[in-house]
Parts: C-alpha cells; structure tokens; sequence
C-alpha cells in the first residue's frame, strides 16, 4: 500500500481540505499534493511511520489555517452568517434530530401519532440549515426504516410466514434503526 493510501494520511488531508474549503481551488489542489508528495518522499509505511510524519506536519487545523492565512483576506471571503431562526439552535437542533425518530418509533405504539409526529419531524430536518442533504437522507432512510418494517412485517406475518426470530429481529431494527440515524445528525452537528 502507498503511504498516501493509508487512512490516517486519508483523514489528515480530508480535515485539511474541509479547512481550506475557501482557498482557490488551484492553491488548494498545490496545498494538498504538496501535503501528499511530503507524506509519500518520507517513505513512510506502518502506522507509527506515518503518525511521525503528519505530527512533522503539524495539526491539520493548523495548516489549513496557515494556508488561509497566507492567502490574505483579499480573496478569503467574509464567513457566512450564522444560521438564525427557530431550527438554529443547538437545543432546537437536537430536537429535530430525535423528532424523525421518536415519530418512527412511535409508529409502534400509535400508528396516527407516530406518523404526524414523523411527518412533523422530517418537514423540520429537511429545512433546517444545520446538515447537509447526505445527512438529511440518512435521517429520513432510517425514521421511515420503522414503518416500512412494520408493514413488510405484517405483510409477512399475515402469510404466516413470520416465526418468533423474525418478530424479535423487525422489534431490534425497528428500535435500533431510528436511534442511529438521531445519532448520525447529532455526531454531524458535533463535526
């Protein structure tokens, strides 16, 4: 394996690309093969070899500062506003993460509920500006996973084709499917 395959210099230059997200894409595209020609020149191949060379490097914050810094505030754009409104905050964000959930789940107590809930919840998450679409996806998959599970699992159970292995397995999924993806949207809200 070449030592810029390795995922730890993987991760290093994804967290410096995302901090130079507002370089030109030219001097970001030179920062970056410069970063990956100093990993692969060291002739670094275990993990303790190439854990020596990105700390060499330095922090990957640190030199996506740097770079940006050495651009100048001539080309680095002003910061976006921060987003405002109701779906800003960090309380109101975590409740639109659970909300989809919390609705799939309750689809297994209250049918009516659990489905004004879960259409309430992903009407907040797809217009609040805190993710990105790939997340807003993934909380939507695994908040309608429940109702799907449920109707797939009485489509079967009613062919009598369900035993009790296949009722604990649609209970395990229909509980732990929406419980990861509230936890996917509070880990991307951390990131």
């Amino acid at each position: 394996m070449n030592a810029t395959d390795h995922p730890l210099v993987a991760a290093y230059l994804d967290t410096v690309a995302r901090g130079t997200a507002e370089l030109p894409a030219e001097r970001r595209a030179e920062l970056l093969a410069d970063l990956r020609e100093h990993v692969e020149v060291s002739g670094a191949r275990d993990d303790a070899a190439i854990r020596a060379v990105l700390a060499e490097l330095g922090e990957p914050r640190t030199v996506a500062a740097s770079a940006l810094a050495e651009e100048g505030p001539r080309t680095a754009p002003a910061a976006p506003p921060a987003p405002t409104g109701p779906l800003a905050g960090r309380q109101a964000a975590r409740l639109v993460a659970a909300l989809p959930a919390l609705g799939g789940l309750l689809v297994l107590t209250s049918p009516v509920a659990g489905t004004l809930v879960l259409a309430i919840g992903l009407a907040l998450l797809w217009r609040t500006p805190l993710w990105d679409a790939r997340h807003k996806r993934v909380g939507t998959a695994t908040a309608v996973a429940v109702p799907v599970l449920l109707l797939l699992g009485g489509l079967f159970l009613a062919g009598g084709r369900l035993g009790p292995l296949e009722v604990l397995l649609i209970g395990v999924f229909s509980v732990g499917v929406p419980v990861v993806g509230a936890l996917v949207l509070l880990r991307a809200l951390r990131d």
